[in-house]
């Protein structure tokens, strides 16, 4: 549970204000048809983060407990200073036509999420945890929990969501996360 926990709450801070969340605000405010976006949305989410934590299991099988610390707090201590740097907003595929809702949506938000810090993130959650499921799927949840109310409300949420202030908290949290992390604070 704590695996899931983690991974929901990680991936959702560093999801607020990403590139792939002002992607599906671009394409709700385009397309404003929330249910393809939201299953294109969670699909590439699905796909990406299988990955991810893939790449996490075997990098956790190559290396030893003491340097899975130390790379996940450094990762941390890295995701905090990325979420400093502002995103620009990711302009929507213009192959609606081809590929409809559902298709743009899974190919762009999939695309925009390889190298993202999300991903980044899971990755070193998959590598701490030995619960390849529950990062998998508590990382999914947590870039749904960030977008869905997006999709869902559109340009008003982003407007009245305070995202200086989101833009403040996201950085300390990840970088006290890192902190315990290497101090190895709570370590079993």
């Amino acid at each position: 549970m704590e695996a899931f926990l983690v991974s929901a709450g990680v991936v959702a801070l560093a999801e607020i204000g990403d590139k792939s969340q002002l992607l599906v605000l671009a394409l709700a405010a385009r397309f404003r048809k929330p249910i393809p976006i939201i299953l294109g949305m969670l699909t590439a989410t699905l796909l990406n983060h299988v990955l991810a934590a893939q790449a996490g299991a075997w990098l956790a099988s190559m290396i030893g407990p003491l340097s899975i610390r130390w790379i996940l707090g450094l990762s941390f201590v890295g995701i905090a200073v990325w979420t400093l740097m502002p995103d620009r907003p990711a302009e929507a595929a213009p192959a609606a036509a081809r590929f409809g809702v559902f298709g743009t949506t899974l190919i762009a938000f999939f695309l925009l999420e390889m190298g993202d810090k999300t991903q980044f993130a899971t990755i070193a959650l998959a590598a701490h945890y030995d619960s390849l499921f529950a990062v998998v799927v508590g990382s999914a949840f947590g870039i749904m929990l960030a977008d869905v109310p997006v999709v869902m409300l559109g340009a008003a949420a982003a407007r009245t969501l305070p995202m200086k202030s989101l833009h403040r908290v996201a950085p300390a949290v990840f970088l006290v996360l890192g902190v315990i992390i290497l101090l190895g604070i709570g370590a079993e």
